[in-house]
């Protein structure tokens, strides 16, 4: 049976699902659809056309190869196409997105055939993803005295590519949709589940929201058919959690508009709401697809005649409606003024929605064509020998003199690439920086090759010092849809240059680590920027910033990122650690004391937060660090002293060296190369040349929050709140509860202890906690179920060596088997502890969850709901997120210990401890 024959199958079935033909990316079908195409008698060939033209990806795909080849033959008369005129094949062409697209037009334009090279220049003037091969070929052509690469960079250096598209439309009509309460989690957009979906846009857009949402919105577009729906987060944040190019692309989708005709279920232009905003990561996302977020604030404080805030039984503060959002109201942004507008009533002023670089995005369809297109003119001026014109808004450069640097600043000025010489920059300014470290995880990872296909990137940018692609998210359950696209993804991103989880040619084991462990290990530099695939990229050297798949696309191409320089609040500590609590506990209770401090205000929601926990190691230090996600930080930044930086840095080293003794390293030697700059770092530091770098005494933040350890006198267990009546309040992370408020009966139905919040000394105190319960019962009996997922082999092997996975296998009732992986989840679960492969597991929930409606006591990051449990029609599943003890003690006793148990339990076990600068 032919591959077409296989397509037409594969059409019938997507029909049953109510889903249109697959876009085409293989070479084999395209070709074969061409050959028909060329088969005047072919009964196949009207359908053979319609396929070509609107079925088939762009950018680098192999049929995006084959297709430019076949155009090129038409436009040069070698095969005539009624349907496809040489004009209609130029108009494709344009709508490939570089590539080989690029390599004809550049064959065609630069060729012997004057009017065809007309055409072809033409169209080239209206393209931005030229790669150096292009560029090359561009300059060497012109110094050649070719009159059609002259005229081509002349319009690139005026940068026509932009200023001939159409301007931004002075009014934009909304019509609004609430899409939740509170929070709206990305996994209400995307849900972890449906992970494996991705990349096939339009079926992963189906589990957006609910059925009953999408056909709400369906009927909103027909009654308003000039409007767009913006989707609202009422009394929330909107896209808060994992950074998902998925969600925007889903929402896309559903209210955006088509990208081009000729590609797809690729759409732009989404707008989107919230009362406190948009979350950092996601507005990033919506920037990409030149879409517009809003802040809405259309919720405040209620005060008194006397300025107070007026609040409830509860002590929080009442909230009173500023303006009315509700589903079906039709609303206008206007472009010109930057206002909100109910018909000719102002609302609000959304600046900060429409600044000169998101108006850009907005008339470039996206940041993608903004990023090229400024090196593009760059490229031109400077060949032509000529100051390139002012087109672009100027990057805001702020710099306030007698003003010190906070940590984020520096690291900014030291990296920034293309700003005033000598000038320093403070926070607000627009940076253009150089990424030294690139993540990218495995359920947004075919997303982002997707991406790299799109801008026609080939190879790795060489001024990546490394980059990494996990298999964390499909280690638990390696089923049909994990052996279908993950050794597919490890292929393209080897090819590309970045270093793989699994061996394309299964030469090394898989290796499932958290990416977040693995990235904070291959970060060798306190100076370093860091993007990563995933909401949870907070390393705790250097400054990492979680991003969509695109971003993380871009990063790998370009090897830089652009974003304003954040402000940042300044944490530190003071007090002491009572002997019986963990650093988990303190990290909860952080965010409990900054939101009292701040009457309920989130003073670190989209600023970067500066912690000083410099005297622990950057193992325990992560599990701050990584918990600002939760906390709506932009990203966070650990200081750290010269001491425990070094030791950092040669665990780092040694963790580096054991992917080496794997095979992992490929010929660019990157990973040897990160263990040369750690002991150049190293060196730097026990040397005095260039200690541990420390923000300005005088640098200035937004906020400054003092943590008291002396007043955490319990363990403090972040809770979903799934049935307070506020709905709004539920899910958020901002509920933070001591141990007693739970009396000491509260069910647990199953404990998880795992994600990339634990590190080794989290599994010791399981093994430790296990040997304090045998000697004082004889034996443990679990009356919960016991999950518990080490975050990387390496922790494994050294728990191996210090005699504590010996003590976990003793009382497990399962363990992984990397011979014979799992291939289906698990639904049920006994009372028993899991020993499961290392990776993400439960706290992802894209394979693993808990049984429907159990109460979960976990280590992990997420409470969102459904994500670890979903709800069973007589109870809410939920998951409180407590330190390991808690949740082992919890599994143990079927329930939530009170304090005398806990104490009891924990007795002479080593929990992570922290000691203050200060008092160090």
């Amino acid at each position: 049976m032919s591959i077409y024959r296989d397509y037409l199958q594969e059409i019938e079935e997507r029909k049953s699902q109510g889903l249109h033909p697959k876009p085409i990316d293989g070479a084999e079908l395209t070709s074969e659809i061409i050959a028909q195409i060329k088969d005047a008698n072919n009964t196949s060939r009207a359908d053979s056309i319609q396929f070509l033209i609107y079925n088939t990806l762009p950018g680098t795909t192999p049929a995006a190869a084959v297709k430019a080849k076949f155009l090129k033959e038409i436009i040069l008369g070698e095969t005539t196409v009624a349907e496809i005129t040489p004009t209609f094949a130029f108009e494709l062409l344009s709508h490939m997105k570089g590539g080989p697209s690029i390599q004809v037009l550049l064959d065609l334009a630069l060729g012997n055939d004057e009017a065809i090279a007309k055409q072809a220049a033409e169209v080239l003037k209206t393209q931005v993803f030229l790669y150096d091969a292009d560029t090359a070929r561009l300059a060497e052509a012109y110094k050649a005295g070719n009159a059609s690469a002259k005229d081509i960079l002349e319009s690139y250096a005026n940068a026509e590519f932009f200023t001939k598209l159409p301007e931004v439309a002075e009014e934009i009509k909304i019509v609004t949709f609430i899409a939740g309460e509170g929070d709206i989690s990305t996994d209400l957009l995307s849900p972890g589940n449906q992970a494996h979906s991705r990349s096939d846009r339009e079926l992963h857009g189906k589990c957006m929201i609910t059925p009953e949402a999408q056909n709400q919105i369906r009927a909103l577009q027909a009654q308003h058919s000039d409007a767009s729906v913006m989707l609202i987060a009422e009394k929330g944040t909107m896209g808060v959690g994992s950074s998902r190019m998925s969600g925007v692309n889903n929402v896309a989708l559903w209210t955006g508009k088509q990208a081009s005709p000729y590609v797809p279920f690729v759409n732009i232009a989404p707008i989107v709401g919230g009362t406190n905003g948009i979350s950092p990561i996601f507005l990033t996302t919506v920037d990409v697809t030149g879409g517009i977020g809003i802040d809405l604030k259309n919720w405040t404080k209620k005060v008194d005649e006397n300025g107070n805030v007026v609040r409830n039984e509860n002590d929080e503060p009442i909230l009173e409606e500023v303006y009315s959002v509700a589903t079906g109201t039709v609303l206008t942004i206007n472009t010109k003024t930057k206002k909100l507008y109910n018909g000719d009533q102002e609302l609000i002023d959304i600046a900060r929605s429409l600044t000169p670089q998101k108006m850009e995005f907005i008339k470039a369809g996206g940041s993608y064509a903004i990023v090229f297109g400024k090196k593009i003119q760059t490229f031109a001026a400077q060949t032509l020998g000529i100051k390139a014109p002012t087109v672009f808004a100027p990057a805001k450069e702020i710099s306030k003199e007698g003003q010190g640097l906070t940590a984020v600043e520096k690291i900014f000025n030291k990296n920034a690439v293309g700003v005033t010489p000598g000038k320093i920059l403070h926070a607000g300014s627009d940076v253009r920086v150089k990424v030294n470290i690139v993540g990218s995880q495995d359920t947004t990872g075919l997303m982002t090759a997707q991406e790299l296909e799109s801008m026609a990137a080939t190879v790795i940018s060489p001024t990546v010092d490394g980059a990494y692609q996990s298999g964390c998210h499909t280690a638990s359950v390696w089923d049909k849809k994990a052996q279908t696209n993950i050794p597919k993804l490890m292929k393209f991103m080897n090819d590309f240059g970045v270093i793989t989880a699994r061996d394309p040619k299964g030469e090394y084991h898989a290796m499932t680590d958290v990416i977040h462990k693995v990235l904070n290990d291959i970060t060798v530099d306190e100076w370093a920027i860091i993007i990563g695939g995933d909401s949870h990229t907070r390393m705790s050297k250097g400054v990492a910033f979680g991003a969509d798949s695109g971003t993380v696309a871009l990063a790998l191409a370009t090897g830089e990122a652009s974003m304003p320089i954040p402000e940042s609040v300044k944490v530190t500590f003071k007090g002491e650690m009572k002997p019986y609590m963990d650093f988990r506990d303190v990290v909860h209770a952080t965010q409990a004391q900054m939101l009292k401090q701040f009457d309920g205000e989130n003073v670190f929601q989209g600023r970067i937060i500066e912690v000083h926990i410099g005297t622990l190691l950057a193992d325990q230090a992560f599990t701050f660090t990584d918990w600002t996600a939760e906390m709506k930080a932009k990203a966070s930044i650990c200081i750290s002293q010269d001491d425990t930086l070094i030791q950092s840095l040669e665990i780092a080293k040694s963790r580096i060296q054991i992917m080496i003794n794997k095979g992992m390293d490929n010929h660019n030697k990157v990973l040897q190369g990160l263990i040369d700059k750690a002991n150049q770092r190293i060196e730097e530091i026990k040397s005095g040349a260039k200690p541990a770098f420390q923000p300005d005494a005088n640098a200035k933040y937004y906020a400054e929050v003092v943590i008291d350890l002396d007043i955490i006198n319990e363990p403090m267990i972040a809770d979903p709140d799934v049935n307070n009546e506020d709905v709004s309040k539920r899910y958020t992370h901002d509920t933070i509860r001591d141990l007693t408020y739970y009396g000491g009966t509260k069910a647990v139905d199953l404990g998880f202890v795992g994600s990339c919040m634990v590190h080794k000394d989290d599994l010791k105190i399981v093994s430790q906690m296990l040997r304090n319960v045998e000697k004082k019962e004889g034996k443990v009996k679990f009356n919960a179920p016991l999950v518990v997922a080490a975050p990387t082999y390496n922790i494994i092997d050294e728990l191996k060596a210090e005699g504590d996975w010996e003590m976990l296998q003793k009382y497990s009732g399962f363990e992984f088997n990397d011979d014979a992986p799992k291939n289906a989840a698990r639904t049920e679960y006994e009372n028993i502890m899991y020993l499961e492969r290392p990776g993400c597991n439960l706290c992802m929930g894209n394979q693993e969850k808990a049984e429907k409606g159990d109460t979960v006591m976990a280590t992990s990051t997420r409470l969102f709901q459904g994500r670890v449990v979903e709800d069973k029609a007589d109870k809410k599943g939920e998951s409180l997120l407590a330190s390991t003890p808690v949740v082992v003690l919890s599994a143990i006793l079927g329930r939530i210990p009170n304090i005398e148990e806990y104490q009891d339990a924990v007795e002479g076990i080593n929990l992570t401890k922290f000691t203050p600068i200060s008092c160090h």
